[in-house]
């Protein structure tokens, strides 16, 4: 399975997830079958709310999961769209939000679930 986990930094499986999809400057990807780990930069992370191109900013690449502290609805529905399942981060370090992943203990997140805007807490549901 190929993860896809929004970051701040370029230290790959030991930096944190980032705390919104769409603005994070990095993506890491990571194979649970191969152990390979590329870290991404993000061509999207300046656009205006709302108007996040998820795929376009993965460049194409083969996705499974997204793991990620907070995204917008739109965007939840153009990743399911393509295959894609998203979670919710959790405290941690990327490779420790993996494992959570891979036991099962991370929750799915939804159209339901997602952020409503970048303001003050921006709207994430719990």
């Amino acid at each position: 399975m190929k993860v896809c986990i929004p970051a701040q930094d370029s230290s790959g499986l030991e930096g944190t997830p980032y705390g919104h999809f769409g603005s994070a400057s990095y993506f890491v990807v990571y194979d649970t079958e191969t152990g390979q780990t590329e870290t991404v930069d993000n061509s999207d992370s300046h656009h205006e709310h709302g108007m996040c191109h998820p795929i376009g900013a993965l460049g194409g690449r083969e996705i499974d999961a997204v793991i990620v502290g907070g995204i917008g609805a739109r965007a939840i529905m153009k990743l399911n769209a393509e295959g894609m399942r998203v979670y919710r981060a959790a405290p941690g370090t990327i490779r420790e939000n993996v494992d959570l992943l891979t036991s099962g203990k991370l929750e799915e997140l939804s159209v339901e679930n997602a952020c409503g805007g970048h303001g003050e807490g921006h709207g994430c549901g719990s």
